[in-house]
């Protein structure tokens, strides 16, 4: 009789059916029990409003709208929460967010009338829709790991230094750049490295470090956006609902232009230079230790090669670049005398060796399946956020204020670009800024029947490029201590991180490069 009473009391209006269940083993009492349960059940439903009612019936408590203000509550806790971890603590991000994450669901179940359950598949959800980017992060580690050890990036970054000459130190700084960031997919390596040695030649030129430093960030940055090693190139099409191949060659109508002028512009400002004589010491040793502990060979590019093929004949991204990765390992075998455990231990741990010279071992000892797991802790406690947000219609209460003013193709463009530069400068993060605003514009471009493409690319345009700018952004802060800079000084010569989001505001605004879903692929984005 006690689990009856218990159970009267979680549920009185269906006493009829938990007394029918407590004696279904005495036939004799089931049809009076029945009939007195059901007077009771309908006596109880007659007393209560017309409210309470449907929401017994239907197990939940209606769901209270989600108002402008209520929606931005969350947002300002996760800009407090960032700001002390970045700002004060010195810690990273994932926990903040995390705690973020949990404010706005007790915000949801405690002021909205969200269960946890509901919570809880919109969390589930949004991870499943980031699990390819999560697949392919975890390969691009493997294939970092086997093309540093097979000798494929140390031969790109030796012929790339190898372009050297006075005349065009500047264009040559970007060009370089660019190439160590396609090959590594990360600028900050870039800068740590070739970017340190760069800032030394030039300082024996006469060229100023801000300068400098510039033309390192313009190819340091152009390199990361469009390589597809890159944790924020794939993060950023993933958001959007878009393909890493797709995204890539629809960015290449921004970022070529962009480099180009940045090019240009380095030029011009490095023509006063022409003649001087070029301190090549740095350079030299980092030539010599790569010679000296690869095999270098331009047969070795045909790795690269073959992947770049690979994409162009449309091969899914997931299997190119295990394929990519499996051909490093043969190639560290053949060309590199390794071991097939070796490889293997690669795959994992990444490649690491002792050359001697730390600049060189900084900026090869890395890649591996183990090292993009700090960034996928990150972009699933980011997700998690973004599922809870979007579960509770707080990203939509967000995305229709913002959108209010978007009413035309150009405007969308606008905002979308404006919105990751302030959660950069607000945030101080970039991958929430490719996050928040991918989560938050997707439908909209949907609605204008606009291919996600055309959203990933600006979530890149401003958000990835951006970043650097910003003293107190992580990666303002890193480029400034890695560097040796003063912050903002060096920001007006980013030529290529200033140019592009113009360019792609002036693209929305004209329609050029801006493409439409065609109508099946927009059935199957509603759907």
């Amino acid at each position: 009789m006690g689990l009856w009473i218990t159970s009267i009391r979680l549920s009185p209006y269906k006493i009829g059916d938990v007394l029918l269940n407590d004696f279904e083993h005495r036939p004799y009492l089931s049809f009076i029990v029945g009939v007195i349960g059901s007077v009771i059940d309908s006596s109880f439903l007659l007393l209560i409003s017309k409210k309470n009612r449907r929401e017994l019936i239907m197990g939940s408590k209606m769901k209270k709208e989600t108002t402008f203000i209520y929606a931005l509550i969350p947002l300002l806790f996760l800009i407090g929460s960032l700001f002390y971890a970045i700002q004060i603590a010195g810690i990273d991000v994932h926990i903040p967010i995390l705690v973020s994450a949990f404010f706005a669901a007790g915000m949801a179940i405690f002021g909205l009338n969200y269960t946890w359950k509901e919570i809880e598949e919109g969390m589930v959800e949004t991870i499943k829709m980031a699990l390819g980017a999560i697949i392919i992060l975890m390969i691009i580690g493997m294939v970092v790991g086997t093309w540093i050890q097979s000798g494929v990036v140390p031969t790109m970054i030796f012929y790339g230094l190898k372009i050297l000459s006075p005349g065009i130190f500047l264009p040559a700084t970007v060009i370089i750049c660019a190439i160590v960031s396609v090959a590594t997919g990360s600028s900050w390596t870039t800068a740590a490295t070739v970017g340190i040695a760069l800032i030394g030649v030039g300082e024996g030129l006469g060229i100023p470090r801000n300068i400098v430093a510039g033309a390192i960030i313009s190819g340091a940055y152009m390199g990361d956006k469009l390589s597809p090693l890159s944790d924020t190139t794939n993060l950023a099409p993933a958001m959007a609902g878009a393909t890493l191949f797709e995204h890539i060659k629809h960015m290449l109508y921004t970022t070529v232009p962009s480099f180009i002028i940045s090019i240009i512009l380095f030029g011009f400002i490095g023509a006063k230079y022409t003649g001087a004589a070029l301190n090549t010491d740095m350079i030299d040793q980092i030539l010599s230790t790569l010679s000296g502990d690869f095999n270098i060979s331009p047969l070795l590019l045909l790795v690269p090669v073959i992947v770049i093929g690979a994409v162009i004949m449309k091969v899914p991204a997931i299997p190119g670049l295990f394929g990519g990765a499996i051909l490093g390992g043969i190639a560290a075998i053949v060309f590199q005398g390794a071991s097939v455990g070796s490889v293997f231990s690669t795959l994992h741990y990444g490649y690491a060796g002792e050359s001697g010279l730390e600049m060189v071992d900084s900026l090869l000892n890395r890649g591996g399946l183990d090292s993009m797991m700090w960034t996928v802790s990150l972009i699933l406690c980011a997700m998690i956020l973004g599922g809870i947000m979007e579960k509770t219609q707080m990203l939509a209460t967000l995305a229709m204020k913002i959108l209010s003013v978007a009413h035309t193709t150009g405007n969308l463009i606008l905002v979308t670009i404006l919105t990751p530069i302030f959660v950069n400068s607000i945030a101080g993060d970039q991958y929430l800024s490719i996050v928040v605003p991918g989560r938050m514009f997707k439908d909209a471009y949907a609605e204008k029947g606009l291919h996600p493409k055309n959203l990933s690319r600006s979530l890149e345009d401003a958000g990835t490029l951006t970043s650097p700018l910003i003293p107190w952004n992580t990666c303002g802060a890193y480029m400034i201590a890695t560097l040796g800079l003063a912050p903002w000084t060096y920001v007006p010569y980013c030529f290529l991180n200033l140019i592009n989001p113009v360019i792609a505001i002036i693209y929305g605004y004209t329609g050029f490069s801006i493409e439409k879903i065609e109508k099946v692929e927009k059935v199957e984005a509603e759907v």
